[in-house]
C-alpha cells in the first residue's frame, strides 16, 4: 500500500479521500489555490502545497504544477477525485511518465470513454444497447442539422467531451436547432476545450439509472448494484438513491451485465460508472461511462457497507478487488441530496457568499454528511457551488426517505441562497415518494416545487417577534431576586409596557405589537391576537402560542432573521430606520449581473427595440451559460459590458427603458 498520496482536487471530495486515507494509515498531500488557502481540506491533509490563483486553469487544471507538488512531497500516487483532471487522459499518462501512480483507470480507458462519440461506437461493437443518434467527425452545422432531422425531433445535443450537465441542449424543432447548437458548442468549448458534439434521440420521460463497476489488474470486474439519478434540474442530478426502485429482476440483471461488458470492452481498472437511460417500456440504452468516482458514490457505500475510496487505493496499488461478485450484497436503501448554493426560484442560478451559519443534524449510522465547507467559510464563484451532500439510510425506501426529509428539516444555512427548501419539497412530492421517477419529474411538477409566494404565516412573525423580545428582556442584579428592577412582567406606571416590532419581506411591512405581562406577551398581528410564552437556547426557540407548543430555529444575521420551521426557510428583515436611510438605492434602471462571470455574446445593439423576454446577452459563470432577458418591451439605451468582459455580481450590464 502507498505511504503517501497527493489529492489533485478540493472541497468535499478532497476531505472524503483524506478521511479514508487516514483510516488506512496513508499520509495525504493537498494542493490548494489562493481561494482555498484556509479551506478545511487544506488544513486536514498532512501536508498542503500552494499551486496558484483561484481560476482552475491556473491551479487545479495545471498538471505540471500538481506533478511538481507530488515530486516535492514524495507522494507515490495521485487521486484526482472527480472533475478537474479526473478524466484527463494526458494527465494519467504524465503521471505514469513521472513514476507516480494515477488512482484511476488507464489513459486508454479514459480516452475510449471520455469521448462520447467514440464510446458509442465501442459500445455498439460490445453489443451494449444504444439509442439512435449521430456521433460522427463531420461537425458542420449543415450536416448536424440534417442528422437531427433524420433522427427525428426531439433530439439531445451533447458535448462530445462533456459531463456534469454542461454542453447539453434539448431541441424540439428544426427552427431552434441552430441557436441551440451554437450555444452548446460555446459552452462545451469553455468547459472542456472541445466544441465537438453528438446528437441522439431524446427519449421522453426516461429514467436515469447507472451501475457502479469496479475492475482490477487481475482480470476481475464486478458491479456494486445500481443507482437511480432521475431527479435532475438542468441535466444535473439533485437527489440520487440506491438501489433503483421498481426494476424487474430481469431488467436489473441485464443492466448489470451490460455495464460489466462496457467496462471490459475498454480494459477498465478502478471505479467507474456506466450510465443508462431506461424508457417507460423497460428498454435501456447506454448513455456514457464516467471513468472516475461519482459524486453520488456514498449511496452505494451505504447499501453495501463498502468504502469505495479504499477499493480505489487498493486496486491502484496492484491488489486484487477486495471481494468477488458473490460476496457483495446490499442491505436497505439510501438517498443522497446535493445541497447547493443556488436559487431554485431563479432557474437554479448559482450563489456565492459567506456562510454565517452552517448547521446539520448529528451524523449517525442513518445520517451521513459530506461537506466541503464549514461555518464562517465562503462559497467561491470560481468553483462548483456545492455546499454538502446529505445522505440517509434505513432498511426500507420509505424509512430512508423519511430520514432524508427529517435531516433536511434540521439543516440550517444562512448567508446565501440554497436549495434546501426545494430539496425538502422534492423529497416530499407524492410521485417521488411513490417512486414514479423520470428525468422530467421536476419540470412536470413545477407548480408544486415552485409555489407562488404565499402570505407570511403569523406563526413565523410570532417566532421572530418572540426571539427579539426574549433577546431584549431587562436584566436586574442577579444577587437580588427580590429587586423590583428584575421583574419582567412589563409593569409601568400608567399601564403595561408595549413594543412595536417592524419586519420586512421585500417591500412589504409586517407590524407586531407586543404587550408585556407577567406570564409572557400578548402579540397583535393585524386583527389577530396571540398569547405567547417561550424560551430561547442557542438557535432553538420553543414557543407556546395560545396553548400550542412549537419548536423552531431562528438565526440572526445582522438585521436578517431566518426562521426554519417544518422544513421551510423564511427570511425577514428587522426594520431599522437608521440603516434603511443609509441604504437608499439610486439604481438607474440597468439590468444587473446575477453573479460574477464573463460576457460571451450580445444579441442586440444600443437603440434596438426589443420585446419582453427577448435575449439580450449571455453570461458565462461556473462553466455554464445564463441568458439575460429583457424584462419588458422597451429600448436598449446602452450595453455597459461587451463580449469578453468580466463582470462582478450586481454590475449593471444594460441600460434599458421600458415602454410606458
Amino acid at each position: 500500500m502507498f505511504k503517501k498520496i497527493l489529492i489533485a482536487n478540493r472541497g468535499e471530495i478532497a476531505r472524503r479521500i483524506i478521511r479514508t486515507a487516514r483510516l488506512m494509515g496513508v499520509k495525504t498531500v493537498a494542493v490548494y489555490s489562493d481561494a482555498d488557502r484556509d479551506a478545511p481540506f487544506a488544513k486536514e491533509a498532512d501536508e498542503a502545497i500552494h499551486i496558484g490563483p483561484p481560476a482552475p486553469a491556473e491551479s487545479y487544471l495545471l498538471a505540471e504544477r500538481i506533478l511538481e507538488a507530488a515530486k516535492l512531497t514524495g507522494a507515490e500516487a495521485v487521486h484526482p477525485g472527480y472533475g478537474f483532471l479526473s478524466e484527463n487522459a494526458a494527465f494519467a499518462e504524465n503521471c505514469a511518465k513521472s513514476g507516480v501512480v494515477f488512482i484511476g483507470p488507464p489513459a486508454s480507458s479514459i480516452i475510449a470513454m471520455g469521448d462520447k462519440s467514440a464510446s458509442k461506437r465501442l459500445m455498439r461493437d460490445a453489443a451494449v444497447p444504444l439509442s439512435p443518434g449521430y456521433e460522427g467527425e463531420d461537425q458542420t452545422p449543415e450536416l448536424l442539422t440534417k442528422q437531427a432531422k433524420t433522427i427525428g425531433y426531439p433530439v439531445m445535443i451533447k458535448a462530445s467531451s462533456g459531463g456534469g450537465g454542461k454542453g447539453m441542449r434539448i431541441v424540439h424543432s428544426e427552427k431552434d436547432f441552430a441557436a441551440a447548437l451554437a450555444s452548446c458548442q460555446r459552452e462545451a468549448k469553455a468547459a472542456f476545450g472541445d466544441e465537438r458534439v453528438l446528437i441522439e434521440k431524446f427519449i421522453v420521460n426516461p429514467r436515469h439509472v447507472e451501475i457502479q463497476v469496479f475492475a482490477d489488474n487481475h482480470g476481475n470486474t464486478v458491479h456494486l448494484f445500481e443507482r437511480d439519478c432521475s431527479a435532475q434540474r438542468r441535466h444535473q442530478k439533485v437527489i440520487e438513491e440506491a438501489p433503483a426502485p421498481g426494476l424487474s429482476d430481469q431488467t436489473r440483471d441485464a443492466m448489470h451485465k451490460a455495464a460489466i461488458a462496457a467496462a471490459e470492452a475498454v480494459g477498465y481498472r478502478g471505479a467507474g460508472t456506466v450510465e443508462f437511460l431506461l424508457d417507460p417500456s423497460g428498454d435501456f440504452y447506454f448513455m456514457e461511462m464516467n471513468t472516475r468516482l461519482q459524486v453520488e458514490h456514498p449511496v452505494t457505500e451505504m447499501i453495501t457497507g463498502l468504502d469505495l475510496v479504499e477499493w480505489q487505493l487498493r486496486v491502484a496499488a496492484g491488489e486484487p478487488l477486495p471481494a468477488r461478485q458473490d460476496e457483495i450484497s446490499l442491505t436497505g436503501h439510501a438517498f443522497e441530496a446535493r445541497i447547493y448554493a443556488e436559487d431554485p426560484d431563479n432557474d437554479f442560478l448559482p450563489a456565492t457568499g459567506h456562510l454565517t451559519r452552517l448547521s446539520f443534524p448529528e451524523p449517525s449510522e442513518n445520517i451521513r454528511i459530506d461537506a466541503g465547507v464549514e461555518e464562517k467559510g465562503t462559497v467561491s464563484p470560481h468553483y462548483d457551488p456545492m455546499i454538502a451532500k446529505l445522505i440517509s439510510w434505513d432498511e426500507t425506501r420509505e424509512r430512508a426517505l423519511d430520514r432524508l426529509i427529517g435531516a433536511l428539516g434540521e439543516t440550517r444555512i444562512v448567508g446565501l441562497t440554497t436549495n434546501v427548501t426545494f430539496l425538502s419539497r422534492l423529497a416530499s412530492l407524492e410521485p417521488f415518494k411513490n417512486a414514479k421517477l423520470d428525468t422530467g419529474l421536476i419540470e412536470r411538477e413545477k407548480a408544486v416545487l415552485f409555489p407562488a409566494p404565499e402570505a407570511l404565516p403569523d406563526t413565523v412573525l410570532v417566532l421572530a417577534a418572540l426571539t427579539e423580545l426574549l433577546g431584549h428582556q431587562p436584566q436586574g442584579p442577579a444577587t437580588d431576586p427580590f429587586s423590583p428592577w428584575i421583574a419582567q412582567d412589563g409593569w409601568r406606571l400608567g399601564g403595561r409596557a408595549t413594543r412595536l416590532l417592524r419586519f420586512m419581506t421585500g417591500e412589504k411591512e409586517h407590524l407586531v405589537t407586543a404587550i408585556y405581562h407577567a406570564e409572557g406577551y400578548a402579540l397583535q398581528i393585524g386583527a389577530a391576537g396571540y398569547e405567547v410564552t417561550g424560551s430561547v437556547k442557542g438557535d432553538i426557540v420553543t414557543a407556546n402560542i395560545d396553548g400550542h407548543r412549537i419548536v423552531a430555529a431562528v438565526v440572526s444575521n445582522a438585521l436578517e432573521r431566518h426562521i426554519f420551521l417544518e422544513g421551510a426557510h423564511y427570511q425577514l428583515d428587522l426594520f431599522d430606520p437608521l440603516v434603511a436611510a443609509e441604504n437608499i438605492d439610486d439604481d438607474t434602471g440597468g439590468l444587473r449581473a446575477p453573479m460574477p462571470g464573463k460576457i460571451v455574446k450580445l444579441f442586440a445593439s444600443a437603440g434596438d427595440i426589443v420585446e419582453r423576454g427577448a435575449p439580450l446577452l449571455v453570461l458565462e459563470a461556473m462553466k455554464m451559460e445564463h441568458t439575460i432577458l429583457a424584462p419588458a418591451k422597451g429600448k436598449i439605451t446602452a450595453f455597459l459590458a461587451q463580449e469578453g468582459d468580466q463582470v462582478d455580481d450586481g454590475d449593471s450590464l444594460v441600460e434599458f427603458e421600458a415602454e410606458e
